[in-house]
C-alpha cells in the first residue's frame, strides 16, 4: 500500500510517499482501513526527531485516524464495519493501520470521519486538563493560550460544554474570530491579557487558565487567576520553559499543575476509553468538533505537516489516505 514516511529527520519537507506492506493486526489490535487522518503536532515532532518516542527508520507518520474496522479481536468490542476513531500513534497516514483496542473508539453515526480523526489526541487531551487535572466546575471562568490551535479550540469547547465561560487568548483578530467560532465567550489579544482577563471578570480573576504556550506569559498567566484558581501546564510551544517563584502561589492560594495526559493514560488501562465514554453524547451532537482548516490528499502529506511547522494552523488539518 501507499504510506507515507519518514526517511530522515529533516521535518516535513522530507516525508516521502511510498510501498510499503500492508499491516496485520496483533492478537490485542483492531484492523483498521483509513478514511481520513488527523495532523498533529507530535507528527511535526516526530519527523525531525524530537519526539519522545524515535521509531527506527523509516517508519508511517501518523498518530490519529478515523475509519472503519477491518478485523479485530472478539474481546474489544469491535466488530467488521464498526465506524471509529484511533490513536495508533505511527502508522495512521495510510490506508490500514493497526492500532491497539486501549487506543480504538466508537465514532458515532452522526460524525464524519474528518471530524472524528480530529478528536482523539486533542480532546481527550482537553478532558484531562479541565475535568482531571482542573477539577473544572459549571459556572467557572477559563482563560485559554493559543485558543486557535487544536488543543486550545478543544478546550474552548469542552470548557463550554461544562458549562464554563471562556476567555480565549490569541495572536491575531483572525485567530479571535477562530475562537469565538468554536465557542469563546469573549476573545483577546496576547498583549495585555492580564489587564483584560482582570477586567473581563471584574477585578476577579479567571477560574482556571490552560497554557500550552508556556514563556514570558507564564508569570501574567498565575496573576490572571484569582483565589483558589487553577493553572495547567500543558506544554511549551513557544520553546523557553518557565519557571514560577513559589511565594505567588500562596498570596491567591492558587494551584499550577502539570497536565501530561500521554504519560498519565499509558499508566492506566481503560482511562482513554472512560475518557471518550464521558465525552461521546457530547461527540455525538456535535458540540466537540474540531473545525476542519484544510484537507490533503496522501501525496501532499508534507505540507499538511508543514501547515504546523509554519503555525499557520487555525482548526484541524486532515490526510486522505485513499485520496
Amino acid at each position: 500500500m501507499r504510506a507515507v514516511q519518514v526517511v530522515r529527520l529533516d521535518g516535513p519537507g522530507a516525508l516521502e510517499v511510498g510501498e510499503v506492506e500492508e499491516p496485520k493486526a496483533g492478537d490485542d489490535q483492531v484492523l483498521i482501513d483509513v478514511e481520513a487522518a488527523g495532523v498533529v503536532f507530535p507528527d511535526l515532532l516526530l519527523s525531525r526527531g524530537e519526539y519522545q518516542m524515535k521509531p527506527e527508520l523509516p517508519f508511517v507518520l501518523g498518530n490519529e485516524v478515523a475509519g472503519t474496522v477491518r478485523e479485530a479481536p472478539a474481546d474489544s468490542g469491535f466488530s467488521a464495519g464498526d465506524r471509529v476513531a484511533a490513536l495508533p500513534v505511527i502508522g495512521g497516514f495510510a490506508p490500514t493501520v493497526a492500532s491497539h483496542t486501549e487506543t480504538v473508539f466508537p465514532l458515532p453515526d452522526a460524525v464524519s470521519f474528518d471530524i472524528g480523526a480530529g478528536l482523539p489526541m486533542n480532546y481527550l487531551t482537553a478532558h484531562f486538563v479541565l475535568e482531571t487535572r482542573s477539577h473544572l466546575a459549571a459556572g467557572e471562568t477559563v482563560l485559554v493560550h493559543g485558543a486557535a490551535g487544536g488543543v486550545g479550540i478543544a478546550c474552548i469547547q469542552f470548557a463550554k460544554a461544562r458549562g464554563a465561560t471562556v476567555i480565549a487568548v490569541v495572536s491575531s483578530e483572525g485567530k479571535g474570530e477562530v475562537a469565538t467560532a468554536a465557542g469563546a465567550d469573549h476573545w483577546i489579544p496576547v498583549e495585555g491579557f492580564k489587564d483584560a482577563a482582570k477586567e473581563l471578570t471584574g477585578g476577579r480573576g479567571v477560574d482556571v487558565v490552560v497554557d500550552p504556550v508556556g514563556g514570558d506569559r507564564f508569570t501574567d498567566s498565575l496573576r490572571s487567576l484569582g483565589d483558589d484558581g487553577r493553572l495547567a501546564v500543558v506544554g511549551f510551544t513557544a520553546g523557553e520553559i518557565p519557571t514560577v517563584k513559589v511565594n505567588r502561589l500562596l498570596l491567591n492560594n492558587i494551584a499550577v499543575v502539570g497536565a501530561g495526559w500521554g504519560a498519565y493514560a499509558s499508566k492506566r488501562p481503560g482511562f482513554m476509553r472512560r475518557q471518550w465514554d464521558a465525552m461521546l453524547d457530547d461527540i455525538a451532537s456535535g458540540r466537540l468538533a474540531p473545525p476542519i482548516s484544510a484537507t490533503y490528499p496522501l501525496a501532499e502529506a508534507s505540507s499538511a505537516v508543514g501547515e504546523l511547522a509554519e503555525r499557520r494552523v487555525t482548526g484541524k488539518v486532515v490526510v486522505h489516505p485513499r485520496a
